[in-house]
């Protein structure tokens, strides 16, 4: 009898042991394109781990859990050149890695999307904020961690005419990203019943954006392009490609506030976030990386946690377990901002509160009071489903 147990002990600690070094390994890669693009201020030039530094952190959350279902995460890194093929270097990933996260342009994403929708490859699109790719350019193995232009312009709308700033001045740059961005607030301000008094564009005329003489130049030519304005309330700036925004706060002909591209800025994610347990990711990830965490960091993170909750709810590391799980009903997400998130299932975007943010402070976080939704008030931010012309393929 003695014998038996014995021997029935020692099976169990094999079997235990050949468990312990056999874990399920769930390969995570992730693409983006090399190298940085310097912004007006310097405070708020990108790290060169700008993304990637938000996957290591949750690879290190998942892990953690993974553990007790042996379960092991991995994460391999490329990173492209503009002119290298984006497909070639995502079928480089797609050979160890189920699941890649993407930081590319929206073109070079559909092409990779299309390119690996016979593997079987669950992307997350955790860089691009075109609406096309949730509406004309939809892939059903796409999963959408940014936010999209029209949420991000629907939370600073939902703002401004909650505080009664009804009345805009929209100034537009005059690169294509800008003018997106315009048409979102365009879009925005007529859903929200807020009134575009007049519009302005700003020309990109090159030449060096930092001189010596620069700011006695933009002291006086920042108030002769505002002037003689109709009576507006709040100046809307369309500036994604980083060229005259950051210019416009207090320099204005008249003293209004300034939002959009820069002042009151609506952002997924920003380092003065303190609030639903934030101040603990923000301090464990200044203690890994030695600077503040990103919007692209968070939505890279939330990217890597999302597979790393559906397989753990699923309790498989099988890609279609898992992309049918975080596509059902039964999915959501914590990412410290005050309520779960999850993904519409009609364009594949994570439903998320939008914060509005100074540069200092969190000011605002949207939905705001009184925007409601049959369904979810997230759901006010962005192409709601009857909007929407996504057929996923």
């Amino acid at each position: 009898m003695i014998r038996w147990l014995a021997g029935l002990i020692g099976l169990s600690l094999v079997a235990t042991q050949a468990c312990a070094a056999d874990p399920v390994t769930i390969g995570i890669g992730y693409l983006g394109v090399a190298g940085t693009r310097s912004t007006l201020s310097l405070v708020e030039q990108p790290a060169e781990n700008d993304g990637v530094a938000g996957a290591k952190i949750a690879i290190e959350d998942n892990n953690t859990t993974g553990k007790f279902l042996n379960q092991r995460f991995t994460l391999e890194e490329r990173r492209i050149k503009e002119s290298e093929d984006p497909v070639q270097a995502a079928t480089a990933l797609a050979e160890h890695n189920s699941f890649i996260i993407t930081d590319l342009p929206a073109d070079a994403l559909v092409k990779v999307a299309d390119a690996l929708r016979d593997r079987g490859t669950l992307l997350f699109n955790a860089g691009a904020i075109d609406e096309r790719l949730r509406e004309a350019d939809c892939r059903a193995n796409v999963i959408h961690t940014a936010p999209t232009r029209s949420m991000l312009a629907d939370a600073l709308g939902q703002y401004l005419v909650w505080k009664q700033w009804k009345r805009w001045l929209l100034v537009v740059g005059s690169h294509d990203e800008d003018k997106l961005f315009a048409d979102a607030l365009r879009r925005t301000a007529t859903r929200f019943g807020a009134k575009i008094v007049q519009e302005r564009t700003f020309e990109d005329k090159g030449g060096a954006r930092r001189t010596d003489s620069g700011v006695t130049l933009i002291q006086r030519q920042m108030p002769v392009f505002t002037q003689q304005a109709p009576a507006y309330d709040v100046l809307v700036a369309a500036d994604e490609s980083e060229v005259f925004g950051a210019y416009l706060p207090y320099r204005t002909w008249d003293p209004r506030p300034v939002a959009g591209s820069a002042g009151l800025v609506p952002r997924s994610w920003d380092a003065a976030q303190d609030q639903w347990g934030a101040i603990q990711m923000q301090n464990r990830f200044i203690k890994l990386n030695s600077r503040r965490m990103t919007a692209l960091d968070m939505q890279v993170w939330t990217a890597v946690r999302m597979i790393g909750e559906a397989t753990s709810r699923t309790n498989s590391g099988d890609v279609k377990k898992v992309t049918d799980f975080i596509k059902g009903p039964d999915f959501s997400i914590a990412a410290f901002k005050g309520t779960r998130l999850t993904v519409r299932d009609w364009n594949l975007q994570l439903r998320q509160p939008i914060l509005l943010v100074d540069g200092r402070m969190v000011v605002s976080v949207s939905p705001q009071e009184g925007f409601l939704h049959q369904v979810s008030e997230l759901d006010t931010l962005g192409y709601d489903r009857p909007e929407s012309k996504c057929k996923l393929k």
